[in-house]
């Protein structure tokens, strides 16, 4: 997590600052259900909220915590030293680390997936604006990189909308997944704190209770929740790539813009480069490469060890950062995107008819041709473009095999490209609901 790479919002959930506010407040709603209950004087735990408005000094609990070598510890002595001895010693009853530990963490990434669900959603409809705008510029289609048959630009923004909604629906369900809390004392067994106190906390910041935790929450929920960071992430490097082909100087059917005073290369001056989709890339194997540790995660030693802790420390934040970037510089090159009309038309025009090569295929075996004759009729004259720069139709006029079976009128007919794009008003009635 650097702040080249870093957006204020996200990074916010992530500060010393916030760990330690919501580690209060887990504190604080756990002293109220206590008191509820009769475990410890109501006052004293009136009192524990009066540090709500407290500013905790980050400084002061690294510098208890180098001493007891326990952040959880040094976090309770500095609450003391705000609070006082006598309401102090009421903190913390029954409960064990990992109960603030992981309650907090699940808060935050929470906090974290309701920002990204407002990147997703940003994203969408910057997606479903340009799939509108060229729902009807023709372009050409392409398998291994090669000419395939035509489709539209609009097809492609609708195809990638409908991967990022299917993705908003996944962290929908991941956030959901995490939003779990425990305050089940050591062990999980609830034996020093009573369950209602867990209920409380939980009610108080928006989770429910864990139904079975040991000593942790189990990971296999954080390990749903990181890799679905990862899908959305390869997701972003899906459409990122698109765009890099896309650019390259021999297709140049679209493009990153480029700003005024924006430099391509220090070396050469005419270079205009798709970096910030490059970048993407880069960033898309970040966020991917933090969901095996997170898997990794779920098998900890009975009921539990801190192998996870470290990982946790890392990811949390990296991963949300990183990711939140990502969609937002996303949604920019999508909205800004240039896309160039022409040079897609040039481009299908560049193989002379071979695209149409399906449909003569079709028109022959429609005609009473076999399928594997009609097959090598339309390949042999196919072949003739690619070695000789001929033009296909007039190549398939040429030959009779093709002639006894198609008139000039038929053959020509094969060569329409509204044909291709018929059914494009009910692709995007599929994706779009419109």
């Amino acid at each position: 997590m650097i702040p080249r790479y870093s957006r204020p919002e996200m990074t916010d959930i992530w500060s010393p600052e916030t760990r330690f506010r919501i580690w209060f407040e887990i504190e604080a709603h756990a002293c109220d259900a206590q008191a509820a209950l009769g475990v410890i004087p109501r006052e004293d735990a009136a009192t524990i909220w009066k540090a709500k408005d407290a500013t905790f000094d980050v400084a002061r609990i690294e510098e208890i915590e180098a001493v007891t070598r326990h952040d959880v510890i040094a976090f309770l002595t500095h609450l003391a030293e705000i609070i006082g001895d006598d309401a102090s010693r009421f903190v913390h009853q029954g409960m064990t680390s990992s109960d603030v530990l992981d309650t907090c963490f699940n808060i935050q990434l929470v906090r974290a997936a309701d920002i990204l669900l407002a990147d997703l959603d940003g994203l969408l409809a910057a997606l479903e604006k340009r799939a509108h705008e060229h729902k009807d510029t023709v372009c050409i289609g392409r398998s291994h990189g090669i000419h395939a048959e035509p489709v539209t630009m609009g097809l492609k923004f609708a195809r990638f909308h409908a991967e990022m909604a299917r993705n908003r629906t996944r962290l929908a369900n991941a956030r959901e997944e995490v939003a779990t809390g425990a305050i089940s004392g050591a062990v999980g067994t609830f034996a020093n704190i009573d369950p209602r106190v867990e209920e409380h906390v939980c009610e108080r910041l928006g989770l429910r209770p864990e139904p079975i935790s040991t000593q942790v929450i189990p990971r296999d929920r954080h390990a749903m929740f990181f890799s679905t960071l990862a899908v959305i992430a390869s997701s972003v490097e899906n459409v990122a790539t698109e765009i890099r082909h896309l650019q390259r100087t021999e297709v140049l059917e679209a493009e990153e813009f480029f700003s005024k005073g924006q430099k391509g290369s220090s070396a050469m001056p005419h270079k205009r480069n798709p970096v910030l989709s490059e970048n993407l890339t880069g960033l898309a194997r970040l966020v991917r490469s933090m969901a095996i540790p997170a898997l990794e995660d779920v098998a900890l030693w009975h009921e539990r060890d801190i192998s996870h802790s470290s990982v946790e420390r890392n990811i949390g934040p990296d991963a949300t950062v990183t990711l939140d970037f990502a969609l937002a510089r996303l949604t920019g090159v999508i909205e800004k995107l240039v896309v160039y009309p022409e040079a897609m038309a040039g481009n299908m025009n560049r193989l002379s008819g071979l695209i149409h090569s399906q449909r003569v295929l079709l028109a022959l075996t429609q005609a009473g041709v076999s399928r594997e004759d009609a097959y090598s009729l339309v390949q042999r004259n196919a072949m003739k473009v690619w070695e000789q720069g001929a033009d296909f139709m007039t190549e398939l006029k040429a030959d009779a095999d093709v002639r006894a079976a198609l008139s000039e009128d038929e053959i020509e007919a094969n060569f329409d490209l509204g044909y291709h794009t018929k059914h494009v008003d009910t692709i995007f009635a599929r994706v779009f609901g419109t």
